[in-house]
Formats: structure tokens, sequence, C-alpha cells
């Protein structure tokens, strides 16, 4: 399938030696046999040939890459959680999954609320009705939360 466009001056070829499959192409005239037309610039330098090569299978994909396509896909949302989530195991909520024991680290947790807040500051008219309420309400039960551990310190 050789397409050719015509514009002002110039003619564009296909002169892709494969198919978008990978397979072969069969050309019917070889690029070497094509003479410029009266509408082409003539080239002075002969213009280098594409490599031949032949497709290459794709190597089948890493532990890592089977892993990275099982997460959920990265929204505001998910990240607002995610961040959330990250105070409550400040908090000492959830315990760690390496030595299953909890711990709390209130500046931690503070530190992430500051976050949500900072993102919550920045994206002051960005956001859709929903993420905004999510983000306000995440932040509203964080700054409770964190203010009944820091009384019960």
């Amino acid at each position: 399938m050789a397409e050719e466009k015509e514009g002002k001056g110039f003619v564009v070829r296909d002169r892709r030696l494969f198919d978008e499959s990978g397979a072969p192409k069969e050309e019917t005239v070889p690029p070497e046999a094509v003479s410029p037309s009266a509408d082409e610039p003539a080239v002075a330098a002969e213009e280098p040939s594409p490599r031949q090569e032949a497709p290459r299978e794709e190597p089948a994909p890493a532990d890592s890459q089977r892993e990275e396509a099982s997460y959920p896909e990265v929204s505001f949302a998910s990240f607002v959680v995610s961040l959330s989530t990250t105070v409550l195991y400040h908090f000492g909520d959830i315990p760690d999954p390496v030595t299953n024991k909890t711990e709390r680290n209130l500046p931690a947790a503070k530190q992430t609320i500051d976050i949500l807040g900072m993102l919550q500051r920045k994206t002051t008219g960005n956001l859709d009705e929903g993420e905004k309420a999510l983000l306000d309400s995440a932040l509203f039960e964080l700054r409770m939360r964190y203010v009944k551990e820091s009384a019960s310190r």
C-alpha cells in the first residue's frame, strides 16, 4: 500500500519495507526505480536506504511489568486516597506490612496532612465537584483526627 500525497511542491511516498504487522511489503516498483517528476526537486545526494531488519519479537514482560499492569489507573481521587491511607498508617491504624507492627508517627502524619492542604490550595478552581468533595472531606476528617491524636499524646 504505497501512499502518495501531493502538497505544495513536494510528494510524500511511503518507502517503508515493512507493513504495520511487521511483515515485508510487496513492492511493485522498487524505490530506486522511481525518478523525480517535474514537480519534485532533484536530490543531489543519494538518500540512505532504510535498514533492512527482520521484525523482532517482543520479549515477554518481566515480573515487575506484570505487577504494574495490575495496579489501578492513577487518578486524582486515587492519589488523595493514597495520601489519606499514608496518614492512617502514621496514626498507627495500619500495621507495617513487613514487621506487622503498628507505630505512631504524628510529625509524619502532620506533614502528609499539610501536603493534602497544599494540594487543596493549589488546585482551587481546577477540580470537578467529586474531586473537590473527596479532598475537602478527607482533609476535614484527617485534621480532626490529628487534633484528637495530639491531645491524647
